[in-house]
């Protein structure tokens, strides 16, 4: 009996000791250049700005439908990215924290442009996706990402405008509801295509 007790111990230590979720980073400190720290400081503002001057712009147009869009497309892409940066715990290049995964800088910007282009056109779109490409670029290059970080941003981001910004979600009958149970809670996404 004592020794089953041992097993289960040392088991339960190998596998803490072996999860990165517990596993301590024994990385050098990083020091960031001044070109890295400009990058850093430039995609903090741009992802500030980018959807601040959309809303000040829906607003002057007074184009509530696109008020309602952009909120739904905000609140999904800060949910998903969020759900993820807390339940994947991914260590930054720069070791600051574990909120690598995904970029919300990238989610953020992409989102916005995705639903400019979306709801206004690629006129005002294709600058748009130009701030939010190099938002994404410039987190990969001041260390706060890994390149796969800022794609699934990107992915979040410019997916959420899609599903939100119409003419998609009218043209499908999008659905979302909560869907509980004992276990999980999680929500639920239905469309309708024609083939």
């Amino acid at each position: 009996m004592k020794s089953i007790y041992h097993k289960i111990i040392l088991s339960i230590l190998a596998v803490l000791m072996l999860t990165p979720a517990y596993a301590q980073t024994d990385q050098p400190e990083f020091v960031p250049t001044s070109a890295q720290k400009g990058v850093a400081t430039s995609t903090d503002v741009l992802m500030i700005a980018l959807p601040v001057a959309t809303l000040a712009g829906v607003i002057i147009e007074k184009d509530w439908k696109g008020l309602v869009q952009g909120c739904y497309t905000a609140a999904a892409t800060a949910g998903a990215t969020l759900i993820l940066k807390y339940s994947v715990k991914e260590w930054r290049p720069d070791h600051s924290n574990r909120h690598s995964f995904p970029s919300g800088h990238t989610s953020t910007s992409f989102a916005t442009a995705a639903f400019i282009q979306r709801r206004y056109g690629w006129k005002l779109g294709a600058p748009a996706y130009a701030v939010a490409t190099y938002v994404g670029w410039g987190r990969v290059f001041s260390k706060k990402h890994h390149w796969w970080d800022a794609v699934a941003g990107a992915a979040i981001g410019a997916g959420s405008a899609y599903i939100f910004t119409r003419p998609w979600a009218r043209d499908h009958n999008l659905s979302i509801a909560p869907i509980a149970d004992p276990l999980t809670n999680t929500l639920g996404l239905t469309a309708s295509f024609s083939l």
